[in-house]
């Protein structure tokens, strides 16, 4: 395709060098012929920001490069979506609509992983494979524009101009050129990384019952173990820095938690939400180690902090969680709101015991010196306070209701 020399054009100069941020799956393997096809130079980046294992990374390698990237570098993304993401969002505790952990939001750590490349590359051309139909697109979007200026290209919002059934689209136009897809990929839009999988497409956009097919690390109940688990994990600060007694880096111990708690079935959901572009959106997700981080994590401070804390903190967790699903990521609300969690955990130190035997996990015991425990009394069972202290407690703290009854009887 000849270069355009209209200065807005987007069609690029041949030979432009594009940074890609690949995956390996359906859209993203799409993206390479399609740049390709159109004069990019397309050089791919796949941040491994866990849920993959070696065979798997091997594979998207050498996906790219049958696709015909010009490069191709996998990036390391555990350390970091555990420092910029696992760590605040277990201070914020607040799952979406009380539902949804934000299992996509490694997109903030692609983009950061491929300006890099960028930069290395000394390109400001970087492609996504997000669709024009979901969030995905806005996180992407957003964090780039925060980062710098940069010409965006995403080839499946461009084909929605013209396709409808986009799926179908890519899929025949990968297979025209003889290139494969996954008969998985045929069937479900699927999401892996260290923080769990996310699944939608098929019978669960319509709002029926998920497939045998639908289904990621979780184990069916009928392959749940007899012997119920116990772990141990040890928080300074408010983030876990022990599994077991151990000390490893945070995102080793979620790595371990989803391996132990996947053949127990916690954490799996099927969940309908209010996306950011307004349309309702259906999904299976899975999060065994942040179920199970969030549960320690709610039982310590349960233990720890004040009734006031324990009241407000909630609200303000819900909106980092809010800023961060809806693509506001680095927007300075954000950081000021870290600034109150991270105050927060002072004495959100200890040792939280949890147990499962399939389908959920609980905190059975804390130990911690910062425990608000009364020496001298117990809820419920024993008083260090007399019976006419606690009338005259119960006379002033109900005086408004009581006056307002007596008045108006």
């Amino acid at each position: 395709m000849p270069a355009s020399t209209n200065p807005e054009s987007r069609i690029p100069n041949p030979g432009t060098r594009i940074v890609l941020a690949f995956s390996g799956g359906l859209d993203t393997s799409f993206c390479i012929p399609w740049l390709k096809e159109r004069g990019y130079e397309v050089h791919t980046v796949f941040a491994d920001t866990g849920g993959v294992d070696a065979e798997e990374r091997a594979y998207i390698e050498a996906r790219a490069v049958e696709l015909g990237a010009a490069s191709h570098v996998t990036v390391d993304g555990g350390p970091a979506i555990w420092d910029g993401f696992v760590k605040p969002f277990v201070w914020a505790g607040e799952a979406y609509q009380g539902q949804y952990p934000l299992l996509v939001s490694d997109r903030y750590l692609i983009v950061d992983a491929a300006l890099k490349r960028c930069a290395e590359l000394g390109t400001r051309h970087i492609a996504h494979g997000c669709t024009g139909m979901g969030n995905d697109q806005v996180r992407f979007d957003l964090a780039i524009k925060a980062l710098g200026d940069y010409e965006i290209v995403a080839p499946i919002r461009e084909i929605q101009k013209e396709h409808k059934e986009v799926r179908a689209y890519e899929q025949a136009y990968l297979e025209a050129r003889g290139f494969a897809v996954r008969a998985k990929q045929k069937s479900y839009t699927i999401n892996e990384n260290l923080l769990g999988v996310t699944m939608s497409g098929g019978e669960i956009d319509r709002w029926e019952a998920p497939g045998p097919g639908a289904k990621g690390w979780c184990a069916p109940r009928s392959e749940w173990p007899t012997t119920p688990l116990e772990l141990t994990l040890g928080f300074t600060n408010g983030e876990a820095v022990t599994l077991n007694g151990e000390a490893l880096p945070g995102h080793v111990i979620l790595a371990k938690l989803n391996a132990a708690l996947a053949p127990y079935g916690v954490g799996r959901g099927l969940y309908t939400g209010d996306t950011t572009i307004g349309l309702k959106g259906r999904i299976i997700y899975e999060a065994p180690g942040l179920a199970a981080l969030l549960t320690a994590h709610r039982a310590l401070e349960e233990a720890v902090l004040t009734k006031n804390q324990n009241r407000f903190k909630p609200e303000i967790g819900r909106k980092w969680t809010e800023l961060v699903y809806e693509g506001f990521f680095h927007d300075p609300l954000k950081t000021d709101v870290e600034a109150f969690l991270a105050s927060s955990q002072r004495t959100v130190n200890g040792t939280v015991t949890l147990r499962t035997e399939g389908g959920r996990v609980d905190a059975v015991a804390i130990t911690s010196k910062h425990i608000l425990n009364a020496k001298g009394a117990t809820y419920a069972q024993a008083a260090d306070w007399g019976v006419a202290e606690a009338e005259g407690f119960i006379r002033l703290y109900g005086m408004s209701s009581t006056l307002w009854a007596e008045v108006n009887r």
